[in-house]
């Protein structure tokens, strides 16, 4: 089977990290590049970030781009204080990686990925596991990708469970509501969301076998992870682990087995009460085609036993 080609569009925190691990560890995947966005931390450290995880793993061939520093909303970003909390103040545990040889691309990132769309047509599959700002900008400068490329599959939204940022919304929708809005309307898409990314959870078992590899990049993203599940035992204690949020969607992405969906057509409210709930929406709902793919259930099993033998493989190598 040919490879596809894959993008990821991250504001590399951990959960990031391990996404971008899981990506270049998939067979079927060639990694094609790195498009930075804001959230977790800002788009400058999110990059530098992405630059390391890439050197840490020997995948310094993958480009890395940054895309937009703000919400379509605003002009500026300010960091949550609960994502320091959470991702620690550089947004990988404050594990201290090497900089980077590797420098950012000069291009633009937005031009990157409708580029990408253009070359490789429906054998490219975007992964956005951050806010939805820069697919919302590609969106408009050339609407045409939305029939063109292969898959889409974000990390964001809850339905059928609360928010983590309020009790509506999520982090990744809730930071640019509008955008998010529009690429829900726009585009063909996969939503892996709070409803499945709480039920794939990992705990200090597993990371104690990377540990136990005595490689750099298997002790340093024990570290980074064990800071995730300690923060974790502070925000939510009931889970008893951390939550793969963004490695799910790369996973859901090249294997939509891993999840059952249900087919809505949805939009993004952006009223104060509401502001970044993801839900039907009420103009469309007899509508017979739906863009919209909601991950509802999982197979929590077969996803962590792909995702151990993913990471644990490509840590003994480096």
């Amino acid at each position: 089977m040919a490879q596809k080609k894959m993008i990821l569009d991250l504001d590399t925190g951990i959960d990031d990290a391990m996404a971008i691990a899981y990506a270049v560890a998939d067979p079927d995947v060639d990694l094609i590049g790195i498009i930075g966005s804001y959230g977790n931390v800002y788009v400058e450290d999110g990059v530098q970030n992405s630059l390391k995880i890439l050197e840490l793993l020997g995948a310094t061939d993958v480009p890395v781009y940054q895309g937009l520093s703000h919400s379509s909303e605003s002009d500026h970003f300010d960091r949550m204080p609960v994502s320091a909390q959470i991702h620690g103040e550089n947004g990988i545990g404050d594990v201290q990686l090497p900089d980077p040889k590797r420098q950012p691309e000069k291009g633009d990132a937005i031009d990157f990925f409708i580029d990408a769309v253009k070359k490789y047509g429906k054998n490219l599959i975007l992964v956005p596991t951050g806010p939805l700002t820069n697919l919302d900008a590609a969106i408009k400068k050339a609407p045409e990708i939305t029939k063109e490329i292969g898959n889409i599959t974000i990390m964001g939204g809850a339905v059928t469970v609360p928010g983590n940022v309020t009790n509506v919304a999520e982090a990744n929708i809730q930071q640019d509501a509008t955008a998010a809005d529009h690429v829900f309307r726009k585009a063909p898409l996969t939503q892996v969301g709070l409803d499945v990314t709480l039920r794939t959870l990992l705990t200090y078992k597993e990371t104690q076998q990377w540990r136990d590899l005595h490689t750099k990049s298997g002790e340093a993203f024990a570290d980074i992870v064990d800071y995730y599940i300690k923060a974790y035992e502070v925000t939510s204690p009931d889970l008893h682990g951390c939550a793969l949020h963004d490695p799910f969607a790369v996973g859901v992405a090249i294997n939509p087995g891993f999840v059952q969906t249900i087919g809505l057509n949805m939009y993004v409210t952006t009223d104060e009460k509401y502001y970044g709930r993801t839900t039907g929406d009420p103009a469309r709902l007899d509508d017979p085609n739906t863009n919209v793919k909601v991950a509802v259930n999982a197979d929590v099993d077969a996803y962590l036993k792909a995702f151990m033998e993913h990471l644990t493989g490509l840590f003994s190598k480096n």
